[in-house]
């Protein structure tokens, strides 16, 4: 068959990074180009050096040609501009940052501090979590991927939500987060004297990804309410989630095991993790790296009627260029696997 062509904006990031090493290797996909403002006309393996067995040259954004698919790898708030003029150069745009992520432009000023200038296509584009919309993804033109700890928290929370199992009090969340998500812009905070042993609470209330979970755990127009928090500790990659719910009266650890079994079935990247015994009981970070795969734990406590649910994934995969390439895969019929076979590393 013949090759989809693709290309990428913004591509010398981190994210942009990870997703040309998926691009590069799939089967189904020709890497038309890759545009680089601050590094057009060099190598890309100059900028990325895990990159180096390949030829490929950063381009410009004025020297882009048209192709299949688009993905956009921009900073917040610059997609939301460029959108109508890059919209024809290809027939499908995924795009990574969060500038379509939200159905509702009031929510932009609320959580961006910004006027959405193209609010039509918020209610036309498709969240790109397969999990969620794979139906809607399929027939997609515009796709917005979701936040690497929205991610991780929606697909832990989802199932519990639409069973209607939980009482209605407050969700709280915690996400820990490595220094990738960051991404590579120079600064104090990502100095190695400042992120060294860093357990730091960087957002304790109002994230941006707040809105994103409120949206998606949204049932029957019933709106959750969402307490969440993130913290940077020391680490290249990972998220790990951790939720506190609350269960109604008389359900027990067999039907969480039911609900979760339920949802997963048949999504290749949902994976449950709960061990009786061990060093990894329950999802750890560290052993999904250069995945695609969330797992999902959870344990009921015996003293109430708290459920704590774990979720972690590799916030530059599942969390972002590995979630674009699955939403991808969708679009065009193949498998989701198709590029994304990579089995985590352990020892690491």
């Amino acid at each position: 068959m013949n090759k989809i062509n693709v290309s990428v904006i913004g591509a010398s990031g981190y994210v942009g990074g990870e997703l040309l090493r998926l691009l590069l290797k799939h089967p189904n996909v020709n890497l038309h180009q890759a545009t680089s403002e601050s590094n057009q006309g060099q190598f890309i393996k100059s900028v990325h050096p895990n990159l180096r067995q390949f030829s490929n040259k950063f381009v410009a954004l004025k020297d882009l040609e048209n192709c299949d698919v688009l993905f956009l790898c921009l900073p917040h708030g610059v997609g939301m501009d460029q959108i109508n003029d890059l919209r024809p150069v290809a027939k499908i745009v995924i795009d990574l940052s969060g500038d379509f992520r939200l159905n509702n432009k009031n929510e932009y000023l609320t959580w961006y501090k910004l006027t959405h200038p193209n609010p039509n296509l918020l209610k036309s584009k498709v969240l790109g979590l397969p999990e969620l919309h794979k139906e809607k993804i399929k027939k997609a033109t515009l796709i917005a991927c979701p936040g690497c700890m929205s991610t991780a928290t929606i697909l832990s929370l989802y199932p519990l939500l639409k069973a209607g199992v939980l009482q209605d009090t407050p969700i709280i969340t915690e996400a820990k987060t490595g220094s990738s998500a960051s991404g590579n812009k120079l600064s104090k905070a990502s100095l190695h004297a400042e992120r060294s042993g860093v357990m730091r609470s960087f957002a304790p209330t109002s994230h941006r990804h707040s809105a994103e979970i409120s949206q998606e755990l949204t049932i029957n127009g019933k709106v959750p309410q969402i307490n969440f928090s993130a913290t940077s500790v020391e680490a290249v990659r990972g998220i790990l989630a951790t939720s506190h719910v609350f269960l109604k009266e008389g359900i027990t650890e067999p039907d969480i095991w039911e609900i979760y079994r339920t949802f997963v079935k048949d999504k290749p990247f949902l994976r449950i993790v709960k061990e009786k015994k061990g060093n990894y009981r329950y999802p750890e970070p560290k052993l999904l790296i250069g995945t695609n795969v969330c797992e999902i734990g959870f344990e009921k406590d015996l003293h109430s009627d708290r459920l704590v649910v774990m979720s972690a994934i590799d916030n530059l995969m599942k969390g972002a260029a590995g979630q674009a390439v699955q939403c991808f895969n969708i679009t065009q019929g193949f498998d989701e696997n198709m590029g994304l076979e990579t089995i985590g590393l352990y020892p690491i």
